[in-house]
């Protein structure tokens, strides 16, 4: 039975770990949340590795309070790189194989070509530079850093939710135009890391192409104005819709101007299929709405 620990188990993609758990019988699960796995806490992580013998760790454990994280610095530091160390420490001596959950935020530059994993990082944020950080820690003990964006579910709060709130509340909202990415759906992410994980207990090669960076979100290309122009026309939810710039919309932490990943590697690596970026917001919508 191959044993896998899932940290920050509350979170979107945590959440959705869950309930895709049962599709993989073969695999023992124990999910953790901060009540019950301090990742800040050395010694109680190793003491959690060494008691249950974990073969793998998925670590969604993170702060991102992406604004907060300016005035905050210190715990988002002990969260994003303090507590991805003691995993990636705890992971390199009893043998198990970190899987470790980043951000396209790392990626900050003029770039307009999808980015690749060996790609200039330059991070604007204190989210970005702990999160950076913290892959880099991953990274030197042998983990998997897989770097994601624009992540939302039917869990927590996220983009959709907050969107569907607000288009039912006004009836006129300004979104910003000028930031390009990819919105991706928690769930196929999820699930990519337990196909990732059955491929690579089933394939020795395919283990040892774990460690590295790889980039995962959905297909295609989209702003936020038009992530919430779709949102509003797959709800037919009817509300004015006003495209306005970053500048009109200062917040503590800068954005990325462009955050679309190359998936290549992944998709190679692993023979991963991922899905377009609005039928995967289609099917998260039909999860909000049941």
């Amino acid at each position: 039975m191959t044993s896998i620990l899932v940290t920050g188990s509350k979170g979107q993609v945590g959440c959705e770990l869950q309930f895709l758990a049962k599709n993989y019988p073969n695999f023992s699960f124990v999910f953790t949340d901060y009540e019950e796995l301090d990742i800040t806490d050395a010694t109680a992580v190793m003491q959690a590795f060494e008691t249950h013998q974990f073969d793998y760790c998925i670590n969604c454990a993170a702060y991102t309070a992406v604004d907060k994280a300016e005035s905050d610095a210190e715990k988002a530091r002990q969260i994003n790189v303090v507590g991805v160390e003691h995993l990636a420490a705890a992971c390199e001596k009893t043998g198990a194989q970190l899987l470790q959950l980043s951000t396209d935020y790392v990626y900050h530059n003029s770039q307009n070509t999808p980015f690749k994993e060996d790609d200039i990082t330059n991070p604007q944020s204190v989210y970005a530079s702990t999160k950076l950080a913290g892959d880099e820690a991953a990274l030197a003990k042998g983990g998997m850093v897989i770097r994601t964006s624009w992540v939302y579910s039917s869990h927590g709060h996220n983009f959709v939710k907050t969107m569907l709130r607000l288009g039912a509340e006004r009836d006129k909202l300004t979104i910003i135009f000028d930031q390009i990415g990819t919105p991706t759906y928690a769930r196929p992410l999820a699930g990519a890391m337990l196909r990732i994980i059955q491929k690579a207990e089933q394939n020795t090669s395919m283990k040892a192409r774990m460690a590295g960076i790889y980039h995962y979100s959905n297909e295609g290309v989209t702003s936020w104005y038009d992530f919430a122009m779709a949102i509003f026309e797959i709800r037919n939810i009817n509300v004015n819709v006003l495209p306005i710039e970053t500048k009109d919309y200062p917040t503590p932490a800068k954005r990325p101007p462009f955050s679309v990943l190359n998936k290549g590697k992944i998709k190679e690596a692993f023979d991963i299929t991922i899905p377009y970026w609005k039928d995967s917001l289609k099917k998260c919508l039909e999860m909000l709405e049941a």
